[in-house]
């Protein structure tokens, strides 16, 4: 809460942050401050501010805060006094001024202006000497001259709890000091001139602290004048009614007196309207007008924020063209916060019925704006746009047209759950409840079954058009905030179903079953569809009751249904799979308590029917999984659900074994044997993912087969493959027996091997002519030796020991070749000959991203050498699209196993490229090569994913370049003259030249001369890739340790510039991200002027001279670096003789000059280095930097 304390009457040591001037000291006026608000002692907590009366406060506040600083202001708060007197209430604060100011006017004044140059943060104050010889402005630049930034912080942006508050307390005492004077001081002596030129003066300031708080304290004080002019309205009203009342009286009631007396008053108020609109106009034109479209974006949100307000409760004054558009200026902020101010403040108005007929003008012109913010890469931006389209939608018809409506439409299957279920509201108010509501005849019978039925047409419909018939789940998620009841009304959904004479066509009958499953999965589950962002924890306790509830009611109507819809739509596979699913959403203790056990045998007699009916994979999976939720030994009914399950299980094996025996006696079958034998199969796997089907032993049977099929080749494809699968589940289900029992050495043998000869088979199946057998016996392959690794045994199970495999160097050969031929692919290998569509294209992509995920499982789990990794990383760079997060994540797992072998492969990828493209291409002129330039920004992936570990990566960045330069200079040319073969593999180890220390690069240097010794020096000596690596290494160039005297900085209010001990950290990610090597753009804030020593004018050199940091650098790729010329820095030349607002400091004498092109940045690099780019930037230190003094504060419109 504000604090306003006289100097006379409180504390002398109100200042603690500065030691108070000669002025100050004679000065005795009175002084006001906010708690958590300034540098005085006012930052401390109410209690602890308010005792300050006793001699022990006295003695230690005033002594130990006298001193201190802005930041160190929060150290103070956490000290306990043991009396506490209850905090001062706002309204008594105002009061205690107020009262101050009319004894002593001009010592109020004072108190009242320092309190705001206080709250800027600014150390230093205004005497009466500078208020009486001094114009605002003169005052104004005196405090920017002497405005002290040790930090970024101001108490508007200043962390910590005990600041929390101030931006609140603040406003509140702006509200509470024009709400309380409104009656008395504002009209008669009120310095609200002096005020207003004060705030308009610092919110034009290029001191940030300045500007932010000014501006939030006019906005405030705008607000709180709009509120008197309102009143003031309301009182010339009543006073108008008054007189006409009094003059409408016969000729002997009426009395001149009071005639007068309403003609005076009117006369007052008019007087007292005028002033406050005078007040008002030149708040608007002196600080909103300009800082609308301030630089900084808080500042910005302020101003749309209170316009808003302004145009609701004031509208005749503010609801206008002129003034709405600087609301439709800004909804192109590039801010977040402002755009999201401005819907909120439009979506107030057009709520308004009666405000609404007046924003048409506004409306037609920024129409497209609004709905194209539905697309915002904001969530909460889009959430708010379209909340307000649907505002308008309800209030203005007929303004939004069908391809504005159109755009919100497709966002009801989005990502994000806040943006589809606020594009559901939207369409279920466009779509569905007009005719819901036309049907029904009234709110009162809106449910009524001619109403649901147009409800579930209308759905049905655009459901249809939307053509994302695999997305139902996510409709009815959109939909369920709004429209909840309709969807959970499963009478109408089943009835339409099961209706004799419906009119639904074969899409609307399979459309509806998703619906209706999506529906009871919503229900019962009670959060969004996988892939959903939702910000919600969890449920609370009325939603799980209502879940619970809305389970035991699903089960109560849908169980006596499920065999009537099994039974009606059994032939489709398409509406059988997601009927079965609604089993994983019953209550199924239902058929206990409820005795519905006859409507569960005619479920087990459907489903034996659907199983031997269909082949599909989701038709099998969905029955095998409702078998399995039935069969559980808690339920009294498990004794039927076995037998079912029993019968129907002994009638697939009995079927396999007879086609079994045929395909081993006969050389060759028929197309409907191998058809029958193929479907026994995928019923046999699909039950026996589900369920332990041990006991049939068909296991064995399929071990025969595929012996047949391995060394024969006459068993059918078709077979192979459900026969691969259920020999694995059969090993599975085995090792799940052993696991849970202390099983014997000679269960453990026989299975382990039973999972030898396995992979023996699936080894010989990867060379098999069909590709779906070799990348099914790859994935069963990986997954079994992933399961039998050593990390079996973690967790104390070292009974298992002995099943612990490790494949062969030839099988392990085997699994790399088959990744390089069925994952490394390029597109038109992919493509070519083949017309497919974008959905298959995509599973196919999605297959190949699984087949490199289980190959890179092997890798970190220690079943394959790690070296093997090379393989992958070495296509890192050309499928980063593809599998870029993949291979990312597999690299950081391999440098958590072993830093010093990860680096050794990421050499070890880079040779291989290396030799192949030599092979491919020979040794001359391979730089010049496309795929040499994508050698080198994959070598640029490598030296980037180093992180900023420098020091704990030194030794490993040595050593890869060590072993580089002996790859390089290995072999001898074979003409006895020229360049070795490999020489050009320095240009990729230079760039891992940046992780590199000062010292370690001169090392090398030397340890490349002495390998050069050897080589005879020819006329075309010494070779470009040398000096180029040897560019790479000079000391000049951006290191690790580079000297951050030698760094131009640049003064930045918000985020600094890089700290003297992180300097080499940045300068060394700038050199290896190719980006200008300046120093940062300094943000267009703050102005403070300090005395600096002077700067000079530097540049770069080569040769002799003082070392000097390069301007900017070209991207420039190969031997091209190296005439890379050289820039001049634009430096501030400081003034020594003092430092004003006056002098010839301009924006661009502060920022250099863009002379090269700027390389796009890498997404990974981007990635990897903007967190640290952001703790670098903010921990400058004041002593590091110069002015940040710009131009101007404002950004263009075209900025917006």
């Amino acid at each position: 809460m504000p604090t306003v304390r006289s100097l006379s009457s409180r504390c002398q040591g109100s200042s603690p942050s500065s030691v108070s001037s000669p002025p100050q000291q004679a000065e005795g006026g009175a002084r006001m401050d906010l708690p958590a608000s300034s540098y005085s002692s006012i930052s401390l907590p109410c209690d602890v501010r308010d005792s300050c009366d006793t001699a022990e406060w006295d003695r230690h506040s005033v002594s130990t805060i006298e001193d201190s600083d802005f930041e160190d202001s929060p150290k103070h708060n956490v000290k306990k006094r043991p009396a506490k007197r209850p905090p001062r209430t706002t309204p008594s604060l105002v009061d205690e001024w107020m009262g101050n100011y009319k004894q002593d006017k001009n010592a109020g004044l004072l108190e009242l202006i320092n309190f705001f140059i206080r709250s800027c943060g600014c150390k230093s104050t205004v005497t009466s000497e500078m208020l009486k010889k001094m114009s605002y402005s003169e005052i104004i630049q005196h405090l920017t001259e002497q405005f002290n930034e040790e930090s970024g912080d101001y108490p508007l942006t200043a962390p910590g709890p005990s600041w929390k508050k101030f931006q609140g307390s603040f406003c509140e005492f702006v509200r509470t000091l024009i709400c309380q004077s409104q009656y008395s001081l504002l009209y008669n002596g009120f310095p609200m001139d002096d005020l207003i030129t004060l705030l308009v003066g610092l919110s034009d300031s290029q001191v940030r602290a300045f500007r932010h708080t000014s501006t939030l304290a006019a906005m405030t004080l705008m607000t709180s004048l709009v509120r008197v002019a309102i009143q003031l309205s309301l009182h010339k009203d009543n006073n108008q009614r008054q007189y006409e009342a009094e003059r409408n009286k016969g000729p002997g009631q009426i009395a001149p007196e009071r005639l007068e007396s309403l003609l005076k008053k009117r006369k007052e108020l008019q007087e007292n309207q005028e002033e406050i609109e005078g007040m008002m106009n030149a708040i608007f034109r002196g600080v909103f007008v300009h800082r609308y479209r301030d630089i900084l974006p808080e500042i910005r949100a302020i101003c749309i924020e209170e316009i808003g307000c302004w145009m609701q409760s004031y509208s005749s004054s503010f609801l206008n063209d002129s003034c709405l558009k600087y609301i439709g200026w800004t909804l192109h902020d590039k801010h977040r916060e402002v755009r999201l101010k401005c819907l909120k403040a439009l979506k107030i108005l057009y709520g308004n019925q009666e405000l609404s007929t007046r924003l048409d003008l506004f409306t037609n012109r920024f129409k497209d704006r609004l709905v194209s913010m539905v697309m915002d890469r904001e969530y909460d931006v889009a959430v708010e746009a379209i909340r307000l389209l649907t505002i308008i939608l309800k209030g203005m018809e007929g303004v939004l047209t069908n391809a504005d409506c159109e755009k919100v439409y497709s966002l009801v299957y989005t990502s994000n759950r806040a943006v589809a279920s606020a594009a559901g509201e939207f369409v279920y108010w466009k779509l569905f409840y007009p005719e819901c509501e036309a049907r029904s005849g009234g709110k009162e019978r809106r449910r009524s079954p001619q109403a649901q039925r147009t409800f579930i047409y209308l759905l049905l419909t655009f459901f249809i058009e939307s053509e994302h018939h695999d997305h139902a789940a996510y409709l009815v998620d959109s939909l369920w905030d709004c429209a909840g009841s309709h969807l959970k009304d499963w009478e109408s959904l089943t009835g339409l179903l099961l209706e004799k004479d419906q009119k639904l066509s074969d899409i609307q009958e399979r459309m509806l079953i998703e619906i209706l499953v999506s529906s009871a999965r919503q229900a019962a589950e009670g959060h969004p569809p996988v892939g959903r962002i939702t910000g919600k924890k969890g449920l609370t306790a009325k939603e799980r009751k209502l879940q619970a509830d809305d389970r035991v009611k699903l089960a109560e109507h849908l169980i006596p249904l499920l065999p009537q819809l099994l039974a009606k739509f059994s032939a489709d596979a398409e509406n059988v799979a997601p009927l079965l699913q609604l089993l994983s959403y019953f209550d199924l203790r239902i058929y206990c308590t409820r005795r519905l056990e006859k409507h569960l045998e005619l479920l087990l007699q459907q489903l034996q029917e659907v199983v031997v009916k269909h082949v599909e994979p989701s038709v099998l999976e969905a029955g095998a999984h409702a078998l399995y939720l039935l069969c559980k030994p808690e339920f009294t009914f498990f004794s039927r659900v076995d037998f079912a399950r029993s019968q129907l299980v002994d009638q697939l094996a009995d079927r396999f074994q007879q086609g079994l025996e045929e395909l081993m006696q006969s050389s060759f079958l028929d197309e409907d044997e191998i058809y029958n034998l193929t479907a026994t199969l995928k019923r046999l796997v699909a039950f026996y993912n589900a369920h332990d089907l041990s006991r049939w032993e068909i296991a064995e049977p399929c071990y025969r087969l595929l012996r047949k099929a391995v060394n024969t080749g006459e068993v059918p494809h078709q077979v192979i493959l459900p026969a691969l699968t259920l020999v694995y589940f059969s090993i599975l289900w085995t090792l799940t027996h052993i696991s849970g029992s202390t099983a014997s050495q000679k269960q453990l043998l026989s299975l382990k091997g039973r999972m030898v000869e396995f992979c023996g088979l699936c080894q010989s199946c990867l060379s098999d002519v069909d590709p779906e057998i070799q990348e099914q016996a790859f994935v069963l392959l990986s997954d079994l030796l992933l399961i039998f690794s050593p990390q079996m045994i973690v967790g104390g199970r070292d009974f298992l020991r002995p099943l612990v495999f490790f494949p062969e160097a030839a099988l392990q050969s085997e699994l790399a070749s088959f990744l390089m031929d069925h994952v490394f692919l390029q597109s038109k290998e992919v493509d070519n000959g083949h017309s497919q569509e974008d959905y298959a294209q995509i599973e196919q992509l999605h297959q190949r991203r699984r087949l490199l995920a289980g190959f890179c499982k092997l890798l970190l789990y220690g079943v394959l050498e790690l070296d093997a990794a090379s393989d992958v990383f070495k296509h890192y760079n050309k499928f980063y699209e593809d599998y870029g997060d993949i291979i990312k994540e597999t690299l950081t797992r391999a440098r958590q196993i072993d830093r010093s072998q990860c680096s050794q492969i990421l050499l070890l990828s880079l040779k291989q490229l290396y030799t192949e493209l030599m092979q491919e291409q020979g040794p001359q002129g391979l730089t010049e090569l496309p795929a040499f330039i994508e050698m080198r920004d994959l070598a640029r992936r490598f030296a980037l994913s180093f992180g900023p570990q420098h020091l704990q990566n030194r030794d490993l960045v040595v050593m890869l370049h060590k072993e580089g330069i002996k790859f390089s200079l290995s072999e001898v040319p074979l003409t006895g003259s020229g360049e070795p073969p490999n020489l050009a593999f320095l240009e990729l180890l230079s760039e891992f030249s940046p992780r590199l220390f000062h010292q370690d690069k001169q090392l090398l240097l030397s340890y490349l001369g002495k390998h050069l010794q050897r080589f005879s020096k020819e006329p075309g000596y010494p070779w470009s890739p040398v000096i180029t690596y040897c560019h790479s290494l000079n000391p000049v160039e951006n290191t690790v340790e580079a000297s951050p005297q030698d760094q131009p900085h640049s003064k930045k209010r918000r985020i600094e510039g890089p700290s003297s001990h992180q300097e080499e950290e940045v300068s060394s990610q700038e050199e290896s991200l190719q980006l200008n090597s300046a120093p940062p753009t300094p943000t267009l804030t703050s102005t403070a002027v300090k005395n600096k020593p002077s700067l000079k004018v530097v540049g770069k050199r080569r040769g002799g001279g003082s070392k000097l940091e390069p301007s900017c650098s070209q991207p420039l790729s190969g031997s091209q670096r190296l005439k890379i010329s050289s820039t001049q820095c634009f430096q501030t030349a400081w003034d020594s003789s003092g430092s004003t607002l006056g002098t010839q400091l301009t924006r661009l004498s502060l920022m250099e000059e863009d002379e090269g092109e700027e390389l796009a940045i890498l997404d990974e690099s981007h990635e990897e280095w903007q967190d640290r780019d952001k703790q670098s930037s903010s921990s400058t230190s004041l002593s590091d930097h110069g002015l940040d003094l710009l131009d101007t504060t404002e950004m263009n419109i075209e900025d917006l």
